[in-house]
């Protein structure tokens, strides 16, 4: 193919490398036909033939790698463009029934029980309706090369998409209109985006590459650069029940703020495996996923973590609360259901995972 319409976007990796789990921009070509709509100027693509999820019985059981809550339903997005929903906590699985795109998808978000969001490659966002069972094209720009890698809605009709290289879009309709922003006048950084949340007082943080964490306190409409003492990548974060932050990412570094991100401390996670997802279950327990089979249980409010490493070893980048007494994984093999507490792991040895041994032998 003619090297004029190869991608040759920078990885973005939450790593496949020894059996890692990847969000994954890869350097991968232009089809003939996009290359020609982009030289059509077709508006973002929008108005390219569209290409639908596959059906397959086996949509659970292939990559997943983020989840969300649709009211008492479990919403999880993967790569070709696979969704699936599951009634029951996570035993049983649903495909959903029109996904217009076989892209990569990389993160999801849920205002209300039905209205949701998705984004993923190709700079897609998807909107849902109907919990998830139905989806459509909100927003589409193929020819920027470039993944949205996390979304966020502050409402119902203010939200965010955003990925690499600080590509960024913002909607105040609902996602009838976007428009492509920067994080803020003047800032000028082109890191990548890797996870945006927000916290009870409304503030919004955004983890980032080389250390840096962006927060705004306006509702999004400027953010502020803030340097934590750590140089990797953050994946991603969570705000926690006593109004702390915590952000995590490569080899198991993670840091938490007790002051909306003005000073942050170290947590020991008891790993040195990266970490791409975490949930609270309650004011105690919380619950971090990453590569390498990593789960990490904390019971005192996300202050220490124990590590339980699962026995297939595999990346998991998401988790969420399953039925009582389980959270639900996300990852390379698709939605696992595990115990919610180090303990009952602990008895569980032998079955699906294994706690790992601290002296490494």
């Amino acid at each position: 193919m003619n090297s004029s319409i190869q991608t040759i976007t920078q990885t973005v990796t939450r790593a496949l490398a020894g059996g890692a789990v990847a969000a994954l921009v890869a350097f991968t070509p232009l089809t003939a036909k996009a290359a020609d709509a982009a030289a059509q100027g077709q508006n973002g693509g929008q108005n390219d033939e569209i290409e639908y999820a596959t059906q397959s019985r086996l949509a659970a059981k292939e990559l997943l790698l983020a989840a969300a809550n649709a009211g008492d339903r479990i919403v999880a997005v993967g790569e070709f463009g696979n969704v699936v929903y599951s009634d029951d906590r996570g035993q049983n699985w649903t495909q959903a029934k029109t996904v217009p795109t076989q892209a990569t998808l990389t993160d999801v978000t849920f205002i209300t029980d039905k209205l949701g969001y998705a984004v993923g490659h190709d700079a897609i966002v998807l909107r849902t309706r109907d919990a998830g069972e139905t989806w459509e094209r909100a927003f589409y720009d193929p020819e920027s090369e470039t993944p949205f890698m996390t979304v966020l809605f502050e409402t119902k009709t203010h939200g965010f998409a955003m990925g690499a290289f600080s590509k960024f879009v913002e909607t105040k309709d609902g996602g009838e209109t976007w428009n492509e922003r920067t994080l803020s006048e003047g800032l000028l950084d082109d890191y990548h985006l890797n996870g945006a949340f927000e916290t009870k007082s409304g503030a919004i943080f955004i983890a980032a590459e080389f250390g840096v964490v962006y927060r705004s306190t306006d509702d999004g409409a400027t953010f502020d650069r803030i340097q934590t003492p750590y140089e990797g990548s953050f994946w991603g974060g969570l705000a926690l029940d006593d109004g702390s932050v915590m952000v995590f990412g490569m080899r198991g570094n993670a840091y938490r703020s007790a002051d909306n991100g003005d000073t942050w401390e170290k947590i020991d996670t008891g790993t040195d495996k990266s970490i791409a997802g975490g949930v609270q279950l309650d004011k105690e327990h919380v619950v971090l996923t990453g590569l390498q089979g990593y789960v990490g249980y904390s019971a005192d409010g996300g202050q220490n973590f124990k590590e339980v490493t699962r026995s297939d070893r595999l990346g998991y980048s998401a988790v969420v609360k399953g039925a009582d007494g389980k959270v639900v994984v996300f990852g390379e093999p698709g939605a696992k259901v595990m115990p919610d507490t180090a303990a009952e792991a602990e008895k569980a040895v032998g079955a699906s995972y294994s706690i790992a041994d601290p002296s490494g032998s």
